[in-house]
């Protein structure tokens, strides 16, 4: 169907403008459920699929199936149309959903008063970059400070100095874990809400987005780190997490984001967090197995170069029969770290989306 405005018994739908009208009066509808219904409209007597909407509507931001619904639900009540006696959106159940009503194309003469539509249109895309971003960051930021009280607490049981001296190493591990979440996390949750700018496919590029976010972090996170002890002790801890680390769990990551969305099916908040729960953890795993180190591998190498650190995970290799924080510890806390980290961005950004769409 044709560009332009079209009109439906008594609704006049103004892409250009971005306006719904019953006749004289405008009908409120958020951008997003806005661009859902322009889709249907165009499609008109056409199927939609769920995944045309996930690629064309939300662009490739990690939601729910009840988004979706909430969605078509707000859009029938805004027409006074009916799920069961539908006289425009009507249900296909497991697949999409079809626009029923004759649609008639008008001429751009009759436009409303034009305002800058294509304005508007980029500010709220780059606001979504930016929300979606930091919410994907605070979340990352969630699962190091969980993190940090893993490791602080195994490290202040076996701290020399008991009282002050545990505490410090238990306030400093939380500091430090949750600085290095935050960084990792904004470069991947940054890298997948940007791929919400690219046309065509843009969930499948969420992986790209965090592969190439959390390479460019663990890149900086690393080289800092090194130089900064280099600097100030004369020596570094050696091989840390970097770039490599870093591409390989932001790519999980965003393979998780999108693994949640992707099939039919109803999908749901746990779902999403699963998925990328489940890829970020198989992806800690591995990260060991093939050399690399997380943030438990990388502060075992750092008490390891230092002898006079106070800093001991031990007792987390003792767990698993090993001398030392073995190759099972990193493989088993790499894979709690991953999961953690995936499932608490996609979560943050999940309920993120949830507030744009509002």
């Amino acid at each position: 169907m044709a560009s332009g405005s079209f009109r439906f018994e008594q609704f006049r739908l103004d892409p250009g403008n971005r306006q719904l009208r019953r006749g004289d009066l405008p009908v409120e509808l958020n951008g997003r459920y806005l661009d859902a219904l322009m889709l249907l409209v165009r499609e008109q007597g056409r199927l939609v699929s769920k995944d045309r909407f996930l690629d064309e509507v939300w662009r490739g931001v990690p939601v729910t199936d009840e988004a979706l619904t909430q969605c078509i639900k707000t859009l029938r009540r805004q027409l006074g149309d009916e799920a069961a006696k539908p006289r425009f959106i009507e249900t296909v159940p497991k697949h999409g959903y079809r626009f029923i009503a004759p649609v008639e194309s008008v001429d751009d003469d009759c436009a409303f008063p034009a305002r800058p539509a294509s304005q508007d249109l980029a500010l709220h895309e780059w606001r979504r970059f930016l929300l979606l971003g930091l919410a994907g960051t605070i979340g990352g930021g969630g699962a190091g400070l969980i993190g940090g009280i893993f490791y602080g607490f195994a490290g202040a049981s076996q701290s020399l100095e008991p009282g002050v001296g545990a505490l410090s190493v238990l306030l400093v591990l939380l500091c430090v874990t949750t600085l290095v979440a935050l960084m990792g996390a904004a470069g991947v949750a940054f890298g997948i809400a940007g791929a919400g700018f690219i046309s065509g496919h843009p969930r499948r590029w969420s992986i790209v987005g965090g592969a190439v976010g959390g390479l460019i972090v663990g890149a900086v996170v690393k080289l800092l780190g090194l130089d900064a002890f280099n600097l100030l002790l004369g020596q570094s801890p050696g091989d840390i997490t970097g770039a490599a680390e870093g591409a390989l769990l932001g790519g999980a990551v965003g393979l998780g984001a999108w693994l949640g969305g992707a099939g039919a099916g109803t999908l749901s908040l746990r779902r999403h967090v699963a998925a990328a729960a489940l890829t970020g953890g198989i992806a800690g795993i591995l990260i060991p197995l093939v050399g690399g180190r997380l943030m438990g591998g990388s502060l075992d190498l750092l008490a390891y170069h230092l002898p006079r650190s106070r800093l001991r995970l031990d007792q987390i290799g003792d767990l698993f029969g090993e001398n030392g924080f073995g190759l099972v510890s990193q493989c088993v806390t790499g894979g709690i770290e991953g999961a953690l980290f995936g499932g608490c961005i996609v979560a943050a950004m999940l309920v993120a989306r949830r507030r744009l769409s509002a």
